[in-house]
């Protein structure tokens, strides 16, 4: 049982362990050595023995495609820096090269998702100043995110009236990160959003779904011809304990952001608004060995609007999908403000594979006071991984809208918005 186990596992995941594992090339890579082999048993053997064929085939992947983390320089294969929605693989073509000594890097990349969205970015960025302690860097990005879905706004939105609209953009930001301590930053970034362009659905695997527009033309910003031109900040506080970001099992993650967009082309300001988020992921190992792990998540978002002003509708506060409510749709739910919980206990079966339960629970709503939990996710998953990354998950969840399989090549709690400098247009839940 154990050999066809393995078997299933390493041809249909293994693949994608080599072409899609967790990179994400805005973040340096982690500190300590990838342990994957006879090392990695001798680390945490799970509570069977892992095959041969199992472990053999993840060492390969990984000799094959290299370490997780950011290159040093030359050519890469860019798999990040992609939303929601996208599907479940992308790649391209990145180049890095060192700069100023080592002490920065310029870096250039695009990339073409499973459903057909794009993505092109250019960076410069000096990460180890002051000894560490201060980064600094600039970025643009074009997205051209073909097929976004959205079913109206509030917390009793019809499944049935679900929609979808093709959003591209363009967006500068400067940005700096100062870390008094190892586990502690402080960081702020400033941008231009040149005005999104709201287009009818495109790309590959395009169902039959009716445009945003047409299917909500009273949402704000579905019937506006022009979106505006924004200037946008954040600033962010962050405390980072983990032992790992792609596959932690003991620390925690608690963040605490206020992002400000500046309606740029109305002279009221129609679409200016504020939104506050806090957020915190605490995972607790329950036995010396690490093979049972507890993991905790909550996140919560509040728009603050002058009256007379609104928020557009890809704006506002969402959850549903991959990492929030497991067994909805992507982008499921809006509203001006949102929360989710999430508590998942994994278990170690093999060296390289664990086994979950999770639920979820969170909602949105027109006023901050009104939210509640009453939306909700049951179900279970595998996850494959070495000693420090998560390279493949499988869930499998369970909800009032019925049952939804969740592949990605990520943690589930695995948080962009901590290394993501430009807008996140849309909001990604």
């Amino acid at each position: 049982m154990k050999t066809l186990v393995a078997t299933v596992i390493a041809a249909a995941l293994t693949c994608g362990a080599a072409r899609a594992q967790d990179l994400r090339t805005d973040e340096d890579a982690e500190q300590d050595p990838l342990t994957t082999g006879a090392a990695a048993v001798r680390a945490n053997g799970g509570l069977l023995t892992e095959p041969r064929l199992l472990t053999s085939s993840i060492d390969l992947a990984f000799e094959r495609l290299g370490e997780t983390g950011r290159p040093s320089n030359g050519f890469y294969f860019e798999l990040s820096n992609m939303i929601t929605g996208s599907g479940w693989v992308s790649i391209g073509p990145g180049y890095r090269h060192q700069i100023a000594n080592g002490r920065g890097f310029v870096d250039g990349s695009a990339a073409i998702s499973w459903r057909g969205y794009n993505m092109a970015q250019g960076r410069i960025e000096f990460p180890d100043l002051a000894d560490n302690h201060f980064s600094v860097g600039s970025q643009v990005m074009w997205q051209d995110q073909t097929q976004i879905d959205y079913f109206g706004i509030g917390p009793n939105s019809l499944e049935s009236n679900e929609s979808q609209y093709r959003l591209q953009n363009v967006d500068t930001v400067g940005y700096a990160t100062m870390k008094p301590l190892p586990s502690l930053s402080l960081t702020g970034e400033i941008g231009f959003l040149r005005r999104p362009d709201i287009l009818s659905p495109g790309g590959t695997f395009k169902p039959a779904l009716p445009t945003t527009p047409d299917e909500f033309p009273n949402d704000p910003g579905t019937s506006d011809t022009f979106q505006p031109n924004y200037a946008h900040s954040e600033f962010s506080l962050a405390s980072d304990t983990r032992d790992r970001r792609s596959r932690p099992t003991v620390g925690g993650l608690y963040r605490a952001a206020v992002t400000t967009f500046i309606d740029q082309s109305t002279s009221i300001g129609t679409f200016s608004f504020r939104q506050y988020e806090a957020e915190g992921v605490q995972f607790i190992p329950l036995t010396q060995d690490r093979d049972w792990v507890l993991a905790l998540h909550g996140w919560t978002v509040w728009s603050d609007v002058a009256p007379g002003r609104s928020v557009p509708f890809y704006l506002l506060p969402s959850l549903g999908g991959n990492n929030t409510l497991r067994s909805y749709p992507d982008y499921r739910f809006h509203d001006l403000n949102a929360a989710v919980l999430n508590a998942e206990s994994r278990w170690a079966l093999f060296t390289h594979v664990d086994v979950a339960l999770f639920v979820d629970a969170g909602n949105v709503g027109p006023q901050f006071q009104d939210l509640n939990f009453d939306k909700r996710s049951y179900g279970g998953g595998i996850r494959l991984h070495t000693d420090r990354a998560t390279f493949a998950r499988l869930d499998v969840a369970q909800g009032a809208e019925g049952w939804r399989v969740v592949f990605r090549t990520s943690d589930p709690f695995r948080i962009a918005r901590l290394t993501r400098r430009v807008a996140a247009v849309p909001f990604v839940p």
